[in-house]
């Protein structure tokens, strides 16, 4: 069983930038699909962004533009750098993996989630 752990998470002021990190422990890496997810309070899990094994990458509406998914196969991680911080960027940010290849933006798809990393973006 792979384990994920975020990091990266804080308190930054609108407009601002903030770089997330996923650690993922275990075999296989390099032929996930990984992706991002975010729960802000009081609203259902929703899909951020996701990248594949050979690079093709997909995001919301709300953060393209802003947000860029990158993976580095040879440290088994994933980075999603967030940049124009949004006050309704605020969330608890949930990095996820897939056995499969391709990109999902539906939760049910991944079977391996972090703990999470709060991101708080401040007016």
């Amino acid at each position: 069983q792979r384990q994920l752990r975020e990091s990266g998470g804080g308190t930054v002021q609108v407009g601002g930038s903030l770089t997330l990190s996923c650690a993922v422990s275990g075999r296989g890496f390099a032929t996930y699909a990984m992706g991002w997810f975010r729960q802000a309070p009081g609203k259902e899990r929703e899909f951020v962004a996701a990248i594949s094994w050979d690079w093709k990458l997909d995001y919301a509406d709300p953060v393209k533009g802003r947000f860029t998914i990158s993976r580095d196969d040879g440290e088994n991680t994933v980075t999603l750098q967030m940049n124009f911080l949004k006050p309704e960027d605020t969330a608890v940010y949930y990095c996820a993996g897939r056995s499969e290849s391709s990109v999902s933006r539906m939760d049910a798809d991944y079977t391996e989630w972090g703990q999470g990393t709060q991101v708080t973006v401040s007016s």
